[in-house]
Parts: C-alpha cells; structure tokens; sequence
C-alpha cells in the first residue's frame, strides 16, 4: 500500500516537473500578460489628479513587469548546462556523514534528479513571485508627481523589494531546474537577504518623517509577515537541502557515507 502510494506520488511529481521544464516559456509569456493587466489596472484605477500618471509612476510597474521575466532569460543561459558545473571548493553543509562520488556515478544514481519533493519546493519558488506581487499591487498605490516625502520612501523600498527578490527566486527556480551546484548555497543566501531587507525596509521607513501612525502600523504588520514567511520557508526546506539523499546526489555529488 505504502509503496503504491509512493510510486504513485513519485509519477505525479514527474509529470509537474515535466510541465515545468517544457512548457517555462508558456508560464513566462502568462507571467507578462497577467502582472501586465494588473500593473494596467492599478495605474488606471488610481486616484492620480495632478496631472496624471508620469515616468515615476509607471516605471515601478514595468521593473515589476519585465525584471522577473528578464532574470529567468538570462539564468537560462547561466545554467545551461549547470548539471555539468563543477562542484564548490569549499562545502558548506556538513550535516551527515556522506561519500563523495564522481559525476558520472552521481548522474547515473537512481535519486538524481529534481523530481519527488523537490518539485514543491520548485513550484513554491515559482508561485512566490505573482503572490509576491500581488501583494505589493495590492498594498502599494501609485506614487503621485507631489507626494510626501514619507511615501516616496516607501514605495521605492517596497518597489526594490519586490523587483529584486521577484527576480532572485526566479534566478533560483532555474537553478534548482538546471541541477546547478550553487542552488542549495544560492537559495540560503536569498533567504537571509530577504529577511535583511524586510527588517532594513522596516528601520528606513519608520525612521522618515511624517510617516502617518496608521501607515506605519500597517507597514509593520507586511513586513511582520513577510519576514516569517521568509523564516517558515527557511526552518521547512533547510532540513532537506542538508539532508535529502536526492539533494546530495544532484546537487553535491555525494551519498550517504
């Protein structure tokens, strides 16, 4: 029963992994039609009565739009053939006792590969990027030609927020596709620069002057949550980056000593 189950479990993943490796470039080409119409819509919808929506209005949404979409074409092309990079010199996870093995044995290994949980992790990577900017759709409105100095300090940290890290999962979605040695060290880093800025975001904005007590109630509260979901994903899938026998074999070359 349990073995079905698995084998059964093991064919779903396979298939998931499969629409995600053939079929990236449809999901790139929804990505920019969706976040395009919902970029759109903001704009439109929002109140701007001096003068209308200018280059520093609209400038925010096109980064938004084009970055995560540009970063997935140029990893592409950084790890096209990252299965085949070699190893770091220097290891940093040393949890475990594990063998290293050569890369044509590691290729060859029945785990090899990013298929079982692996693939959630992958889709979790994929999906945070239009949550991401939902919610900054959602939270943050078009800036105004005269805003106050408070907002515009708040819009350019949420807007650099959601650009550069939209665009850094990406970067580690095809990384982990791609069996780049970096991935687990890569998605470590992203992590704890996530976090950095969440709480960087946090001391910035609440250091300007003006910054209405209601405004800055609510900014705490999204970056509160944004901080532990950053902390969530962390203490959920770290375990496994050390640990998995399949993350070893594809990603560092080594098995269970």
């Amino acid at each position: 029963m349990f073995e079905s189950i698995k084998r059964q479990g093991h064919a779903r993943s396979l298939a998931v992994l499969c629409s995600l490796e053939t079929r990236l470039d449809r999901f790139l080409q929804s990505w920019l039609l969706l976040a395009g119409l919902a970029c759109a819509v903001r704009i439109i919808s929002a109140p701007l009565t001096d003068g209308g929506a200018t280059l520093g209005t609209i400038t925010p949404y096109v980064l938004l739009i084009v970055a995560p979409f540009a970063s997935t074409l140029l990893a592409l092309r950084w790890f096209e053939d990252a299965d085949q990079h070699a190893q770091p010199s220097t290891r940093l996870a040393f949890v475990g006792r594990w063998r290293s093995i050569g890369k044509n044995e590691a290729t060859a290994h029945p785990l090899f590969g990013t298929s079982g949980i692996m693939v959630s992790l992958l889709v979790g990577m994929l999906l945070n990027v239009p949550m991401r900017a939902a919610e900054y759709l959602a939270a943050m409105p078009p800036v105004p030609r005269v805003a106050p100095h408070w907002l515009s300090t708040l819009h350019f940290a949420m807007s650099l927020d959601v650009v550069l890290f939209s665009s850094l999962y990406m970067i580690a979605f095809v990384a982990a596709l791609r069996r780049a040695p970096l991935f687990p060290r890569l998605l470590v880093a992203i992590w704890t620069a996530d976090l950095a800025m969440q709480l960087g975001t946090a001391s910035v904005v609440a250091g300007t002057d003006g910054l209405p007590p209601a405004v800055a109630e609510s900014l705490r509260g999204l970056l509160e949550g944004n901080a532990k979901k950053v902390l969530i994903s962390a203490a959920l899938w770290l375990p496994y980056l050390l640990l998995s026998k399949r993350v070893n074999v594809t990603y560092r070359n080594r098995v269970p000593a």
